[in-house]
């Protein structure tokens, strides 16, 4: 079974991070919730969430790194040299590196996005560190999948899933969360 980590920082993406970790979850991935700086992690609108543990106090194996934005997490983030080295080592090692909305800066600022396509949220286009942007939802370059914010969640998610688990696991995911790609308007 695939462990993932993901890395919370004060003022990060409450919903960024709470979908790709429930669906993760919902495909029998196991997903570690780290602390930045603290166990209780207060995210940039308010909500908390309770981490499993420290990143400092964590040394167990994992397959892949998955980290939320939103302000001013993505900067907690950037500007933690542990977390930094932790994205070096496991991109090295060929293991998963992935991002979504402004997060995609961290993967940049450890060195891991050069020459590989990317995308993040409008406006930091020109922070991905040599990445080739792609103004896609969902980008895919080898070990790297980055979006580009709240409303590319659940499609970033299920891009996680079907990498770490195959599509088949994403699928009956998308299937179990009725997600439509195609939606049609609101009845009045």
């Amino acid at each position: 079974m695939p462990h993932v980590i993901t890395v919370l920082a004060p003022g990060f993406e409450e919903t960024e991070a709470v979908t790709f970790i429930d669906l993760l979850r919902r495909a029998d991935i196991t997903v570690t919730v780290l602390g930045l700086e603290s166990r209780e992690v207060t995210g940039s609108h308010g909500i908390t969430i309770a981490a499993d543990k420290l990143l400092a106090d964590f040394k167990d194996a994992f397959d892949a790194i998955v980290l939320p934005g939103g302000m001013p997490g993505t900067k907690n983030l950037a500007n933690s040299q542990p977390l930094l080295e932790l994205i070096r080592r496991t991109h090295k090692r060929g293991g998963l590196c992935a991002a979504i909305c402004a997060a995609p800066i961290v993967l940049a600022k450890a060195g891991v996005l050069a020459g590989v396509k990317a995308t993040c949220y409008p406006g930091f286009e020109k922070e991905l560190g040599g990445a080739q942007f792609a103004d896609n939802e969902v980008v895919r370059d080898r070990t790297i999948i980055t979006s580009r914010g709240v409303g590319t969640a659940i499609h970033f998610a299920l891009e996680l899933i079907s990498c770490l688990a195959g599509p088949e696991t994403a699928e009956k995911v998308k299937k179990a969360i009725l997600y439509i790609t195609n939606v049609p308007p609101a009845m009045t």
